[in-house]
This record gives structure tokens, C-alpha cells and sequence, in this order.
């Protein structure tokens, strides 16, 4: 059995250290040095064909008590019995019976170990008394009960010990899984911030400069000064998305290098995006209300991003060249709404008018990762996007940006 990594996994119940035919053999030799042993005691030497096949009996059963202990157990005990009534007490057989103990103690439950030890030590006593004259508390019989409470202790101890080891084990391995499921998590969420990020440095840039290609592309020919104003702005726009690619890439080596990386767009250069896009033929109109200094962190980069999403999609989808920007600061939170018209639906869809649909559904994670809320919808005469955002330090959490 392997685990989720590939790694090895052991068994439930542990196999033993030992070969399991030498741990027989060690038992069988036990069991018979025991019966034919030279004890002063007369009640211990087996006498006759039937005494000895009675004490050497357990021999045969106990390589089967791995799999059927209690089973077992009950049949060493009816040998001990039959060897009581022969004469012995044959302490082979009861030697026997305490390794049989162990093994029941070792594989089931503490509650029914203790209900079969009970038994056992019970069974023994009774059937021990013929052998020795009816004295309950002769010596030997005492010895063997005592034997049998000892093997059900070790047993136990040893049940116990492989539990523990199990949920040791156990809970490693969970350990284990959730950190590598945390970690494939935060890997997916930086891949996201990366691409949302990628996204959001040159989306609205291509925009200008696919827009201003168009233009150059139809007026070269009969209004030049035009196309060359629109190539201007092709390169102003080139030179702007590769400067913000290349804060992106030092954003990611900040970990390995000891340069600080470019601080991250922020509402302070809010007139700034709206002239890039003035530049590109976008009438944007703006109002701002309150202090925009008191938004900070990660929500002053989601509320540029969230102005710079709404004057992309104006631009590229929007008519009449034309948007207008409101940005309300209070003392909890930020409110900004961008609305821009939209054109007549046309009879049929221009192939040249291709919408990928990730920018909403990127500033919509980026908006829910500092607790706001976003909205976007048409709106009488028009699109609205609309989003409020906190402006506590509550918002500035781990799952924004970086």
C-alpha cells in the first residue's frame, strides 16, 4: 500500500520484527521444554501416552492463534482441563494458554481482553483444582493465574503501543496532505494574482495601442498629421506596458533580490491612468470625493485597478469616446463607479470585435479579496461598473496584492 506521494505505506497491523516460523519455533520449544522439564513437583510431569499428547498438543494449535486467537485459546484451555483430569497440570499447557492470552490481548479490544482474561484465569483455577486436591490456593495454580494476567498486560501494553504508533503515523501523513494541499493552493492563488496582474499592466495599453493602429492605418494616406499623432501614442503606450511589465517582473524577484521592487499603482496616480486614456481618444470626465489619501494598501491598488478595468472596457466597447469616472472616499470605505455609453446592438456581431471576458471576472476576485463588492451591469443609456471597497486596515490582507 503506497501513500498520495508515492511513498511506502505500512500495514494497519504491523508485521513483527521477527520471522513469524521463528517466533513458532521459540513457543513450540518453550512449551515442550516446560512439559518434560525435571520438576521436583509430581503434578507437573505428564505420565502415560494420553498426559503427553495432552501437553504437546498446544504445539500444533498456537501457529494458528494469529488468525484465530480466541478460538485457540479456548482449546489450550480444554487441554489444560483434560491434563487436570489425567493427573498434570501440565505447565506446558498453561505456558501455552499465556501466549495465547497475549496474542487475544494484542488483536482485539481492551473491553473483550479483559471479559477473556477474566475467564481464562477463571477456568484455569477450577480446572487446576482436581490436580491439587481441591486447595484453591495451592502454589502452583496461583502461579499459573497470575501467568495469565501478566500475558494479558503485555498484550495489551503491546496493543496499545501499535495504536499509538498508528495515530502518530496517521496524523503525520494527514499533516502531511494538508500541507501539500496548502501548498498546491497557494500556488493556483499565485498563478491567479500573476496572470490578474499581467492582465491588468498591459489589457488597457493593448487596447490603446490596437486602437490607435486603426486610426494610423486609415488616415496615413489623407490626414498624415493624424496617423503620426497615433503612432506617438502607439510608442508612448509601448513604452508604458513594457515599463509596467518589467515592475511586474521585479514584484516577483523581490524575494531573491535585494533591490525594493517599484511601488504599485495606487489612486494617487488616478489623473495620470485618466490621461493615458485621454491620449488615446477617450473623453474621460472625473469626480473625486473626499481625501484620497486615506485609502491605503491593497485597496488603493484594487481601486486603481478597478478605474483602470472600467476605462479599458470604455474604450474597447464603449461609444461615443466617452466615460465618466466618480471616486467617494468616506471614512470606512470607498465607492467608485465608471459608466461610459454603449453602442446599438448591431444586426450582426463584428468580427472584429473580440472580448475575452477574464478582465470583470480577474477584478471581481481582486475586489472579493480585500472584502468589497463589485457590481457591473447595464444602466439606462449605458454600462456601469460600480465597486465599494474598505478602506480599514482590515482590507489589507495576505490574499490581495503584492
Amino acid at each position: 500500500m503506497t501513500t498520495t506521494d508515492g511513498r511506502r505505506r505500512e500495514p494497519a497491523y504491523p508485521r513483527p520484527r521477527v520471522p513469524w516460523w521463528l517466533g513458532d519455533t521459540l513457543a513450540a520449544l518453550l512449551v515442550v521444554g516446560a512439559a518434560f522439564a525435571p520438576f521436583p513437583v509430581a503434578e507437573f510431569r505428564p505420565t502415560g501416552g494420553p498426559a503427553v499428547a495432552v501437553v504437546l498438543a498446544p504445539v500444533v494449535l498456537l501457529p494458528f492463534r494469529r488468525r484465530s486467537p480466541i478460538p485457540v485459546l479456548a482449546a489450550i484451555v480444554v487441554l489444560f482441563g483434560v491434563g487436570t483430569l489425567l493427573g498434570t497440570l501440565a505447565p506446558g499447557v498453561v505456558l501455552a494458554t499465556g501466549i495465547a492470552v497475549f496474542a487475544v490481548a494484542a488483536r482485539t479490544p481492551r473491553r473483550r481482553t479483559i471479559v477473556v482474561t477474566v475467564g481464562t484465569a477463571l477456568a484455569v483455577l477450577l480446572l487446576g483444582l482436581p490436580a491439587v486436591g481441591g486447595r484453591v490456593f495451592d502454589l502452583p495454580v496461583v502461579q499459573f493465574t497470575l501467568l495469565i494476567a501478566f500475558a494479558a498486560a503485555a498484550g495489551d501494553a503491546s496493543r496499545s503501543r501499535r495504536e499509538y504508533i498508528e495515530a502518530v503515523t496517521e496524523r503525520a501523513e494527514r499533516a502531511e496532505r494538508t500541507r501539500e494541499a496548502e501548498a498546491s493552493r497557494r500556488v493556483a492563488e499565485e498563478r491567479l494574482r500573476i496572470a490578474r496582474d499581467l492582465h491588468d499592466a498591459v489589457a488597457h495599453q493593448i487596447s490603446v495601442i490596437s486602437l490607435n493602429a486603426g486610426v494610423a492605418s486609415s488616415a496615413i494616406e489623407t490626414r498624415p498629421e493624424k496617423a503620426v499623432t497615433a503612432l506617438a501614442t502607439i510608442r508612448r503606450a509601448s513604452r508604458t506596458v513594457l515599463g509596467e511589465i518589467g515592475d511586474l517582473l521585479e514584484v516577483l524577484r523581490a524575494g531573491d533580490s535585494d533591490r525594493a521592487p517599484s511601488p504599485q499603482p495606487g489612486l494617487a496616480r488616478l489623473d495620470e491612468l485618466v490621461a493615458g486614456f485621454a491620449d488615446a481618444g477617450l473623453v474621460v470626465g472625473t469626480r473625486v470625493e473626499g481625501p484620497l489619501a486615506s485609502v491605503t494598501g491593497a485597496a488603493d491598488l484594487v481601486a486603481y485597478r478597478v478605474v483602470q478595468e472600467g476605462l479599458t472596457n470604455a474604450s474597447k466597447h464603449g461609444a461615443e469616446h466617452r466615460a465618466h469616472v466618480l471616486v467617494a472616499v468616506d471614512e470606512h470605505e470607498v465607492s467608485i463607479v465608471v459608466t461610459n455609453p454603449v453602442p446599438v446592438v448591431r444586426a450582426e456581431p463584428d468580427p472584429d470585435d473580440v472580448r475575452g471576458g477574464h478582465g470583470l471576472l480577474g477584478l471581481r476576485e481582486r475586489v472579493a479579496s480585500v472584502r468589497g463588492v463589485v457590481e457591473t451591469g447595464p444602466t439606462p443609456g449605458g454600462f456601469r461598473l460600480a465597486a465599494v471597497l474598505p478602506v480599514t486596515r482590515a482590507s489589507d490582507v495576505d490574499g490581495g496584492v503584492s
